[in-house]
This record gives structure tokens, sequence and C-alpha cells, in this order.
């Protein structure tokens, strides 16, 4: 299979895809002799304007869509990040789908059903706040989760994480045949920068709202992420559907990357502008000239 996707600028943020990434190894903050905050902003809103400049042929071209899956611990930046990278596209193509708990219909279901229906139509955007991944992550450390699930089997030891990962590896490439190009983003903040946001959201009345005392909980959890992280990045993490740990300890750093990620690889598509039939353009000009005359 081709890949659709692989990014040149961007690649010492690229999950390698022979299994080898070390996410202890991997950079939070930006480098030491990086583009200051006023250089990002510019570079981010230099990205927008490519963003929505493509997005108009992929619309019209209407074979390929782009799914960007975003992923992180508490307090990295999701929302952020995605508001910021699309604000210039047009909202008619482009579709934002947050994975909350999964409800009754969807567990009668296999684990992957609700995200296959999400997937973006041809010629749109879409963005996953969190995806499937939630189930090598979120399950695999809480598997009280998979009493809901009824499996009809249960492979013992880590059998089922290894089955679920090949599936989603499978499903990616699935998606990527048949014109969906998929970008993965984790967002890789520093647990000292995170417990600074998370004091940050206690502290300040007018984002309390955002402060969750699960929070607490996952951070306790730390390590265990981080290594699920890493195998699920490793397993998954390929040319057709490639991870990307930015760092996300400067926010205005992390949204350039991710922009400039996201602009590139729409522009290394093979989008066309549809073309009329010899007949359909003479129609066209017959109706020029009318309405010319008017």
């Amino acid at each position: 299979m081709e890949p659709l996707l692989f990014d040149p600028p961007a690649s010492r943020y690229l999950v390698p895809f022979d299994g080898s990434f070390d996410i202890g190894k991997a950079d939070t903050d930006p480098p030491d002799d990086g583009p200051g905050k006023k250089d990002n902003q510019e570079a981010l809103a230099s990205a927008v304007a490519r963003i929505a400049k493509v997005q108009a042929k992929l619309y019209a071209d209407d074979r390929f869509s782009l799914l960007l899956i975003f992923q992180a611990m508490d307090a990295a930046g999701k929302d952020g990040t995605i508001r910021a990278v699309l604000s210039g596209v047009n909202p008619a193509g482009c579709e934002v789908t947050a994975f909350n708990a999964p409800s009754a219909e969807e567990l009668d279901h296999d684990y992957l059903w609700r995200h296959q229906r999400a997937l973006p139509q041809r010629g749109r955007i879409g963005v996953w706040n969190r995806s499937h991944y939630e189930e090598v992550l979120v399950v695999r450390l809480n598997p009280k989760f998979l009493g809901a699930q009824r499996l009809p089997r249960r492979p013992a030891g880590e059998g089922l994480w290894v089955e679920r990962l090949a599936s989603m590896r499978d499903a990616e490439a699935h998606w990527a045949r048949n014109g969906v190009a998929v970008l993965k983003f984790f967002l890789n903040v520093s647990k000292k920068e995170q417990k600074k946001r998370l004091l940050e959201r206690i502290d300040d009345p007018e984002v309390n709202w955002k402060f969750q005392a699960a929070d607490i909980g996952l951070r306790n959890q730390w390590d265990d992420y981080m290594r699920c992280y890493q195998e699920a990045m490793n397993a998954t993490s390929r040319p057709w559907a490639p991870w990307y740990a930015v760092p996300a300890d400067s926010k205005s750093y992390m949204r350039r990357v991710v922009a400039e990620v996201v602009a590139s690889s729409l522009e290394r598509l093979d989008l066309r502008w549809p073309e009329l039939s010899p007949e359909a353009r003479a129609e066209m000009m017959k109706l020029r000239a009318t309405l010319a005359a008017d």
C-alpha cells in the first residue's frame, strides 16, 4: 500500500514506523534555539491560511478525506489546539467528534463500530478529540470497563491489547486504502507542566469548570499511561497513519507544529479540481453568454 502522508519538516516529531519510539526521550519542550512566541503565532497563521486554501480543493475533489486524531494526558491542550489549527476552515466541511463513555447502543457493537460511523465523508475534515485509542489506554488500565462490553472471548495476559492494536492498525490501513488520510497527534505534556495547568484550573474561577477530580487519579497512573502510549504508538505508527509526538509544554509551539503538519500533509494529497466534460462545458458557455447579455 502506498503511503498517503509523510511530512519531512516535522520529521523530528514523527514516531518511527519500526517500533523504536522511546517516549521517555521524546521532547515536551521546544528546541532550546527554537522560535519565540511571536514567530510561532505568525507561522500558525500562515499554516491556517494554507489549510483553508487546500480545504476548498479537498471539498471540490471529493475523493479524499482527512482525519485528525488527538490524544493526550489531561490539560495538554487538545481543545485549544483544535480551535487554533482549524480556525480558518469552512465549518460546513469539518466535523469534530469528542468520544465520551460509550452508550448502551455502542456497547452492543464491537468497540470500533462507533468510530467507523464517525469517519469524515469524502471531501471533509474530521477531528477526533480522543478516539479508539482509549480502548488501549483508559480501558487497559481500568479493566473493569470490559465487563460492559460483554466480550465473547478474552485472551490471557496481554493478548487482548495486542489483538486490539492489531485491529486498529488494520482498520487504519483499510481507511487509508479508501481515501481517508489519517494523522494522529500525541500532545506530549510533561508531568510538571500538567501540574501547573491543573493548579491554574483550580485557582482561576473562570476555568474551574475544566477541572475534574478524576484528573488527579489519572495523574497518579502517569507512568502506566506513558507505557501504554508508547506501546500503542509503536504498534500503529505507519506511513499511511503516522503518529506525531508533539511537544506540548509550549502551547504556541505545539499549535504551530500541528498546523504545519496538517497543512503540508493536505498539500501532498493528489487533489484535483473537477474537470467538466466537453458537453457540460459547452452548455456552461451557452449559459454564460445568456447571462452576459442579460
